[in-house]
């Protein structure tokens, strides 16, 4: 007989007492856990009992319960935050993946330092901060289109490939959503294989707009001129000049001069 824990994060935009009742009903867990702070999903997955963790939240709190997780457990998901990339992405009830490690910290399906992290500081850590819930759509769109216009410089180094402006790493073909949009930034990338990265050389706000053509119209970044790319890979070194914001499944990392970033190949099951 399998036995399930289940973790809640409460204050997901989409969970309510009533959601919550009706998951345990269907999972019927032997223990359901609800989170209190950022990061309590990480040590509630490391003691859950049973050959499954649920969780009942967004992919911030399912990120959490992934760097918790023991070996040999599978990770099911219940989606109730406001991307769900990884339940929008998966396409399957059960679906053996594997994850990247950047810095020593899993993640589902992306990773980045430049565009996404700064966005993701300003909107996640900032805003949501001081208002205490998710920004819109409508923000994560103006954000990201502010930061594009401003332009970046190459400001650091990827091992062996060459200088850029940024770096997106991606263990999925959809990097993220804007709202019922996928945005692909390395279309070849899959949850089964290693990481795949791409990392525009410089960033202007003409070249920038071509690169987001790239990436609405489905093509990605990887193959467009002034872009170093990589597909499938083990690992992939970068060396900032100066601190730069890290993020990986949508969570601020904090400020790093270097990141790794490493595959950890067939490394979990996610049931959905």
């Amino acid at each position: 007989m399998t036995r399930r824990t289940l973790i809640v994060n409460p204050n997901a935009s989409r969970v309510t007492d009533e959601r919550i009742a009706e998951v345990v009903a269907r999972l019927r867990p032997e223990e359901t856990l609800r989170t209190a702070h950022p990061g309590h999903a990480t040590d509630l997955a490391r003691v859950a009992v049973g050959d499954e963790v649920w969780v009942l939240g967004g992919d911030g709190v399912l990120n959490e319960a992934l760097n918790g997780l023991r070996g040999g457990v599978a990770l099911g998901v219940v989606p109730a935050g406001g991307a769900n990339v990884v339940a929008r992405s998966l396409g399957a009830r059960e679906r053996r993946i594997s994850v990247g490690r950047v810095n020593g910290r899993r993640f589902l399906f992306s990773a980045g330092i430049g565009v996404d992290s700064d966005v993701v500081r300003e909107l996640e850590t900032r805003r949501r901060a001081v208002r205490g819930r998710r920004s819109s759509d409508l923000e994560y769109a103006r954000a990201v289109v502010g930061n594009l216009l401003g332009g970046y410089e190459p400001r650091l180094e990827v091992a062996g490939m060459g200088r850029a402006a940024a770096v997106f790493v991606s263990n999925n073909d959809v990097f993220t959503y804007a709202g019922p949009l996928p945005l692909r930034f390395a279309p070849a990338a899959r949850f089964e294989l290693g990481l795949d990265v791409v990392a525009p050389v410089s960033m202007t706000a003409r070249t920038s707009a071509w690169l987001a053509f790239r990436v609405l119209s489905r093509r990605g970044l990887a193959g467009a001129g002034s872009v170093l790319a990589g597909h499938d890979l083990d690992r992939i070194e970068v060396h900032c000049d100066v601190p730069l914001a890290l993020q990986a499944d949508g969570e601020d990392l904090g400020d790093v001069r270097e990141a790794i970033f490493e595959a950890e190949r067939d490394a979990v099951t996610i049931l959905l």
